[in-house]
């Protein structure tokens, strides 16, 4: 009786082996082509973004160093101005950098998950197919022989037409 309830298969047949599999989601996150095409997406959509935030720090870049070398030659209203200016940037360009990071990470999230989504009916399907009991999305240690990440890689990419 013990024997039967420490056996993995209890309940099963006992002459059918478990069939165990692997798929590493960090590969099929990164190498798949649906989540390349995801990423050149996010990129070209937030590249215009990235520009804008990249040209108002080198304006604020431009203001300090103005500031620096003709502080203290300027009026005390001039160079408190100056130095009101600045801040405003500063805190206009931490607000915008903000924005665009949440934006950024809101459609990164949104991307994978339509990735993930895709990649686990393609698992499943394999599963069904291949008459998989089990397959583990993470693991301390997996044998290579059961990993069947290209499988699903290549399944996906066939699907995504790609």
């Amino acid at each position: 009786m013990a024997q039967t309830a420490a056996s993995p298969a209890a309940g099963a047949s006992t002459n059918a082996p478990i069939k165990i599999g692997f798929i590493n989601t960090e590969r099929v996150l990164k190498d798949s082509a649906l989540a390349k095409a995801a990423q050149q997406k996010l990129e070209s959509e937030f590249s215009k973004r990235d520009k804008e935030l990249q040209d108002m720090a080198a304006k604020i870049k431009a203001a300090n160093d103005n500031l620096e070398k003709n502080g203290p030659v300027m009026s005390d209203a001039d160079r408190i101005k100056a130095q009101q200016n600045l801040v405003d940037m500063n805190r206009e360009f931490q607000r915008k950098q903000r924005e665009f990071s949440e934006d950024l990470n809101a459609r990164r999230n949104e991307a994978l998950a339509s990735v993930l989504d895709k990649a686990n009916k393609v698992v499943r399907d394999i599963a069904q197919k291949d008459h998989y009991d089990i397959i583990f999305q993470e693991a301390v240690y997996v044998n290579p022989r059961i990993d069947i990440t290209d499988k699903v890689l290549k399944a996906l990419d066939a699907q995504s037409g790609k």
